[in-house]
């Protein structure tokens, strides 16, 4: 799952694409498209791995109006769910679709806030009993001068785990750019599972990232987690919140 949020990658590369969009008229904003494409050697979602420490390719799209309401969707392969498959319950998906709407603004100056509904979806089949992954969180944000809180809740069992409806991840991230086209990346969370004991775990993340012309960039962050490694080693005997670094090269459009 992105057991993630598009944030930590797309999200600065479509924060980007935004910031490099021409200028327009006070009294006359313009809607726009932006995305990206990234590839990334392990794709982390909350500091869990999940494609158990392989490359991953993750494109995605929006929908800006003027108004500050947005649409967008966003994708990448996966193993997390393919790797818990055995001979007696076998699950094919192999692909996260994650679609989401929302409603971005700012206040008081530098004060912004970004609320919505983000959707992940694992299409594929999965044996008989087994709880699907599909999840459903409502967030809000706010943020200032780089920094960022933001407050995610499942409205539904959160990535297969079975009774955790009303899950929250919080999440604390500061970004700021400290040399032309450097920015440093810092990040803090914490995964609040409901009712599966041991599943709770924290997060976090230092980074830097380079942005070049025409809309490429380079990331590189070392990843780690408390994860309890009774709950999230997979089927190979693969602990998937270990410390990692990720090397994340994209290109906003």
């Amino acid at each position: 799952m992105k057991r993630g949020m598009w944030g930590t990658i797309g999200g600065v590369v479509l924060g980007m694409a935004t910031v490099g969009a021409p200028a327009v008229a006070a009294d006359a904003p313009a809607s726009t498209v932006v995305g990206s494409v990234a590839v990334v050697n392990d794709y982390l979602f909350r500091g869990l791995s999940q494609t158990n420490w392989k490359p991953a390719v993750q494109p995605g799209i929006e929908y800006d109006h003027a108004s500050g309401w947005y649409v967008g969707a966003w994708g990448s392969n996966i193993s997390w769910l393919s790797d818990a498959s055995t001979d007696a319950a076998h699950i094919s998906s192999s692909v996260e679709l994650d679609f989401y709407t929302g409603y971005r603004g700012s206040f008081a100056g530098d004060v912004s806030y970004d609320v919505g509904i983000y959707e992940y979806y694992y299409p594929g089949s999965y044996p008989t009993g087994f709880t699907r992954p599909y999840t459903t969180e409502v967030y809000g944000a706010l943020g200032y001068k780089g920094v960022t809180l933001k407050y995610s809740h499942a409205l539904t069992n959160l990535f297969g785990f079975t009774g955790s409806k009303h899950s929250a991840y919080v999440d604390l991230s500061y970004n700021v750019e400290f040399s032309p086209g450097w920015t440093l990346n810092l990040h803090a969370g914490r995964q609040k599972v409901r009712h599966v004991a041991g599943a709770s775990y924290s997060d976090w993340k230092v980074g830097v990232t380079k942005a070049f012309d025409h809309g490429y960039s380079v990331s590189l962050g070392y990843y780690d987690t408390n994860a309890e490694r009774s709950v999230y080693t997979n089927a190979d005997g693969h602990f998937v919140g270990r410390a990692t670094g990720i090397l994340t090269l994209a290109k906003a459009f």
